[in-house]
């Protein structure tokens, strides 16, 4: 099975993080998750991450630390889930493809339904924040 490569970013702005919830159209249907996307033929990680928030959500992001990268089965798919912590530059949020975002503070983190993928991805952020 072909691995997925994609990034995603947790977004940190005044002691809190960015999540968005997916929409009833996407696949894993109203899950949270780091926003990010799939990487492109010749397109770096870093790359793909600012190009993907700025067409997902609108802002313009400074990519800062690369944490473990998840690898997830979802049967029908497999993914490499690489998530980077990054700085909000600036921007106002637009959702084009998400139902709703949310800034949640590291405690907070534990109370969403997230994506299977980002679990051990929340695990490894709140145990850097403690």
């Amino acid at each position: 099975m072909h691995t997925l490569r994609v990034t995603c970013a947790l977004i940190e702005l005044h002691g809190k993080v960015l999540l968005t919830q997916r929409s009833q159209q996407m696949s894993q249907p109203l899950l949270w998750e780091f926003p990010g996307g799939k990487i492109e033929p010749n397109e770096s990680e870093v790359d793909c991450l600012i190009r993907e928030i700025k067409e997902e959500l609108g802002l313009t992001i400074v990519p800062l630390q690369r944490l473990t990268a998840v690898t997830h089965d979802y049967g029908s798919k497999r993914i490499e889930l690489i998530p980077y912590i990054c700085r909000l530059q600036e921007g106002e949020i637009i959702l084009a493809e998400h139902k709703a975002y949310s800034w949640a503070t590291q405690s907070e983190l534990l109370k969403y339904n997230w994506c299977p993928a980002d679990v051990p991805i929340v695990q490894e952020y709140i145990r850097l924040k403690v």
